[in-house]
């Protein structure tokens, strides 16, 4: 095995068991005993013993059913097991992923379109000019007459 392939298995381990550890401290937040998460979530009492040990890895599925046993989001799961990048919150994008009249792709693009505006006015370099005590700032306009007005 290779020095990178041992530093890549060192990240994933670490990853693995940073999440028993948060699964654990969720639990006892919640004050359920393994036990009882497990019978909730549907799996066996040994497997989510080893889930919290960091000694396995468990599917999406198993950690949509422990989020749900556990009455937290389940994207919270995904981002510390490393299934999905962690997203921003705020009413936007809560209002985007709660939307169910749009699928899982649309709700992505609209995400990253969003992500990229936000981005752009961020890095923005134009300034607007400050308003002055005679009000807002006006913005020109041009009117357009008639012909028959001469």
């Amino acid at each position: 095995m290779g020095r990178a392939d041992r530093s890549v298995n060192g990240v994933v381990n670490r990853a693995v068991s940073d999440l028993g550890s948060y699964i654990r401290a969720q639990r006892d937040t919640a004050q359920i005993s393994l036990r009882q998460l497990a019978k909730r979530a549907g799996v066996s009492n040994p497997y989510l013993s080893q889930v919290e040990r960091g000694l396995r890895k468990p599917s999406a599925e198993i950690l949509q059913q422990i989020a749900k046993a556990l009455r937290i989001s389940a994207e919270t799961l995904y981002v510390r097991a490393g299934i999905m990048e962690h997203r921003p919150s705020g009413p936007v994008v809560d209002a985007i992923l709660a939307d169910t009249e749009i699928d899982e792709r649309q709700k992505q693009t609209l995400l990253e379109v969003y992500a990229s505006f936000r981005r752009d006015n961020r890095t923005d370099t134009t300034t607007v000019p400050a308003a002055s005590d005679d009000g807002p700032p006006t913005v020109p306009t041009t009117t357009v007459r008639p012909e028959s007005e001469e």
